[in-house]
């Protein structure tokens, strides 16, 4: 079993950066790929980002594409989303995920956070 505890959330203005962790306990995150979600109310859970196991690579849903960046620190047991240049569309519940096959849909994760508010005001 992998326990998630996202945490970095938090009311921000557009414009400005947010830095979100995600800390693993039970087991090491290095043999999990690991990916961040979002869900606005009254929306599905949608992909934002995903990075291998290892950290070779790296994926982004578009709206986010030069804005965000995942990374992970495998020593730490801790996956990052660094979110620069927020706007009010960004604002959510962000969600990190981890499995074995991982990537683009839910689907693909064993295990998820409680997740983590942010909200972006204009």
């Amino acid at each position: 079993q992998v326990q998630l505890v996202e945490s970095g959330g938090g009311l921000v203005q557009a414009g400005e950066s947010l830095r979100l962790s995600c800390a693993a306990s039970g087991r090491s995150l290095n043999r999990y790929h690991t990916g961040w979600f979002r869900q606005a109310p009254g929306k599905e859970r949608d992909f934002v980002a995903g990075i291998t196991w290892g950290g070779g690579n790296t994926d982004y849903t578009d709206s986010v594409k030069g804005r965000f960046t995942i990374s992970r620190d495998n020593a730490k047991n801790t996956v990052y989303l660094q979110m620069n240049s927020l706007k009010p569309e960004d604002t959510a519940v962000y969600y990190c995920a981890a499995g074995l096959t991982g990537w683009g849909t839910p689907h693909g994760y064993n295990y998820w956070g409680q997740g983590t508010q942010v909200t972006v005001s204009s």
